[in-house]
């Protein structure tokens, strides 16, 4: 595992970022104390994912209408009025 000093993260942060996508682990130090590691994200299979089928079938031109007996202008001219 390499060493690198904070300064050089942050003043070569572009390089570094390289180096731990193509798969390195990095240790940061400030004062020679190890502060952080830098390491890729591990990798999650996706193997336990199971496929559902939906439970309807159809669109949004399926789902049933439903009449709202106050309108949207005048429920938001409601709102602003409480403000």
């Amino acid at each position: 595992m390499r060493t690198i000093a904070h300064r050089d993260l942050r003043n070569n942060s572009a390089e570094v970022l390289r180096a731990v996508r193509d798969g390195e682990t990095l240790q940061v130090t400030n004062h020679g104390e190890v502060v952080a590691v830098l390491s890729p994200p591990p990798v999650v299979p996706l193997g336990g994912i199971r496929h559902r089928p939906p439970l309807i079938r159809g669109g949004f031109s399926a789902l049933p209408l439903f009449k709202i007996a106050v309108s949207t202008e005048s429920a938001l001219e409601e709102l602003r009025a409480e403000r």
